[in-house]
Formats: C-alpha cells, sequence, structure tokens
C-alpha cells in the first residue's frame, strides 16, 4: 500500500483514542470521515499482492456484515486485526468502552424539524417515449420546503449522516405518493428508493396504504444494490410486483457489474447512468456502451431510458442509438404545479413501439 495513507495499527490507534466528544463532531467532518474511510478501502480491496489476500477477504467479510456502513465494518477490521497482533512487552492493550459508540449519529435539528412539520414536497418530471415525443410518465423529485436553499442531496447526504436517510426517504415517498393522485392517471410514476428502504419492513405497509394504483407505479432501484443481500430483495420486492409495481434498475456504473442484478430481478425498466449522457454526441466510446445496453435491455425486453438529456444533440443521439424513453431539462422541467403536470396527460394513451416492451408498457397506461 501507498504510504501516504495510515498504517492500519496507526489507525486502529486513533481510533482507540477517539472518546465522547467526537459524537458531537460536526456534520462536516463526519463527511470527511467517511471519505476518508472509503478511500482506505479501496486502496486495500486494488492491492493485487498474494501476501496480503487473506487481509483483503477479511475485509470484504466485514463490509458485508455492515452493508451501507463502510465506518463500522473498517473499524472491526482494523479492530481484529489488531487484535491478532501481539502488544509490545511491557505496554498494556488499550481497551476499547463498550458504551462508547466511536460513530453514533448527531443530532439534526432541521432535519428533525422537516420530518416532524412535513417540510417537504414533491416535483415531478416528465418522463417521455422518445419515439413520439409524448409524455408517458413522471419521476418524484423531493423539494425542502426551508429557508436553506440547500439542494435535495445535501439533506439526503446530511440525513446519512445522522442516521436519518431511511425516514426522510419515507417521508419522500410519502409524499410522492400522495401528489402523485394529481397527476393524469394514464401517467406512471418513478419513485427511486435506497438498498435500505426495499429491505425496510415499512415499505410493504406504505403501498398497501396508498391509494395509487400499483399499476402505475415504477421503483427505481440501484444496480449497486448489494449482492449478499439479492434473497432479502426479492422477497421484498416480489409480493409488490404480483400487485402490479413495476421495477426499474438504475445502471449507477458500469453496464457489465450491474448485469448480474438485471438479469435476477428482469425489470421493466433499465436506466442508463446519468454520466453516459452529457456530451454522448461527442464520444463515439460511449455511444458504442448505449448501444450495447440498448441489445441487452431489448434481448430481456425491457424499456431502456436516458436521464439528464440537456441538448437537442443529446436527444439526437440517444434516439439515433435506439434509446426509446428520457427525461432532461431538454425535454421538460421539474415543476410542483399540478396545472403543469396537467398539461403531460394530453396524448400519453397514443404511444408508438419501445422496443422489446413496448406494447407492456402501454398496457401498463392503459390499465391505470
Amino acid at each position: 500500500m501507498s504510504t501516504r495513507k495510515p498504517s492500519f495499527l496507526a489507525l486502529t490507534n486513533a481510533g482507540m483514542r477517539a472518546g465522547p466528544e467526537n459524537v458531537e463532531a460536526p456534520i462536516e467532518q463526519l463527511r470527511g470521515l467517511r471519505l476518508q474511510v472509503l478511500e482506505i478501502i479501496e486502496e486495500v480491496l486494488s492491492d493485487s499482492s498474494q501476501a496480503t489476500e487473506a487481509v483483503r477477504e477479511q475485509l470484504r467479510q466485514h463490509i458485508a456484515a455492515h452493508p451501507g456502513r463502510p465506518e463500522e465494518a473498517l473499524l472491526e477490521h482494523l479492530s481484529s486485526l489488531r487484535s491478532e497482533q501481539p502488544a509490545p512487552q511491557g505496554e498494556p492493550e488499550p481497551q476499547v468502552d463498550p458504551d462508547v459508540d466511536l460513530f453514533q449519529h448527531p443530532s439534526s435539528p432541521r432535519l428533525e424539524a422537516v420530518l416532524r412539520d412535513g417540510m417537504l414536497m414533491t416535483a415531478f418530471q416528465p418522463v417521455f417515449d422518445l419515439t413520439t415525443s409524448t409524455v408517458v410518465g413522471a419521476e418524484a423529485l423531493t423539494r425542502f420546503v426551508t429557508d436553506s436553499g440547500d439542494p435535495a442531496d445535501y439533506w439526503f447526504a446530511e440525513a446519512e449522516d445522522t442516521g436519518l436517510r431511511t425516514d426522510l426517504e419515507f417521508a419522500a415517498l410519502e409524499s410522492g405518493l400522495k401528489a402523485a393522485l394529481e397527476l393524469p392517471q394514464q401517467l406512471f410514476v418513478a419513485l427511486k428508493l435506497s438498498h435500505e428502504v426495499c429491505l425496510d419492513p415499512r415499505l410493504p405497509v406504505l403501498f398497501d396504504q396508498t391509494p395509487v394504483a400499483a399499476s402505475r407505479v415504477i421503483l427505481e432501484i440501484s444496480g449497486e444494490f448489494p449482492r449478499h443481500q439479492a434473497d432479502s430483495l426479492d422477497a421484498v420486492v416480489a409480493p409488490l410486483r404480483s400487485a402490479g409495481v413495476r421495477l426499474s434498475i438504475e445502471d449507477s456504473g458500469s453496464f457489465f457489474a450491474g448485469a448480474g442484478h438485471i438479469l435476477r430481478l428482469k425489470p421493466e425498466m433499465i436506466k442508463l447512468d446519468r454520466k453516459l449522457t452529457a456530451g454522448l454526441n461527442q464520444d463515439p466510446l460511449r455511444q458504442e456502451l448505449v448501444q450495447a445496453e440498448v441489445r441487452f435491455a431489448r434481448e430481456i425486453g425491457a424499456a431502456l431510458t436516458a436521464q439528464r438529456i440537456e441538448t437537442k444533440d443529446e436527444l439526437a443521439t440517444l434516439a439515433g442509438l435506439g434509446v426509446t424513453v428520457g427525461q432532461g431539462y431538454h425535454l421538460g422541467r421539474p415543476s410542483v404545479q399540478p396545472s403543469d403536470w396537467a398539461k403531460w396527460g394530453g396524448r400519453a394513451r397514443h404511444l408508438a413501439s419501445l422496443g422489446g416492451r413496448g406494447r407492456n408498457l402501454r398496457t401498463w397506461l392503459n390499465r391505470s
């Protein structure tokens, strides 16, 4: 490993010295700590030497045991390594206070106020059939009713750091489903979920209680869902899909890395990574990658959708490559106004073929 990073033993000693005063560390410091932790994990796993294979395998096991909590995984890993090393003679082994949680989440009064008072609302962005230029659905986006001006990504990052991520996501889901009642009935409603929320027992309860028709709902799940939790995901998603809920896998990274999840889950939609769209018309290599995804989607009978389409050249390139569904500022901006949403329903039923599963998508809309 590079000498730029602290050794395992040094980092463990630093962790042992952490006291209760660190519990109240500012959120920015915790975010910086997470980045450092991820960098250390990445560097350890990227080492290819045979001598450290056992260490890498042990780290992988700790990461699998703490999904979504890299700090705890690394701390447990370092502690186990340290316990395997004999303490120097004459020097007592440092002790860890079991009552001190080194990664306890700090409180966030403003987030707690948002959750308590419902200070969030839903904006919808139209999703288009690129073959007919008609609106076929709307993606729910969360907006916060505060005077801070912070974007939604910042709020969700703060929620992650303070242990309120799933609570905030459920509040956003409830807001989105409530607002969806004012969308034109023939449009599908796309809702983003983290893998933590997918496995939360509150999810099926939420859909049992919503008046929105299940056949109109598309759940967007990241393709980075932890492999070791695949069976748990199947168990949660299966009854929702039986009720009519549709599934979209967001390919957040490499198409080939997410192919295993996609083949197993057989989603009705695959969503291109947003990084593939920007400047696509000027990048032949990425165009080849999109073409590969188009072929893959057709083979499994899924509709392929692009996001963040910002220019007419990007739109023309995507359509020329065979992408049939898309959204972005060039097509339509998000809006919180029901009067804007009403305009999206004019010709949404007149859909041309969406490729592999075009007729199925028309069926979703027609039966809603």
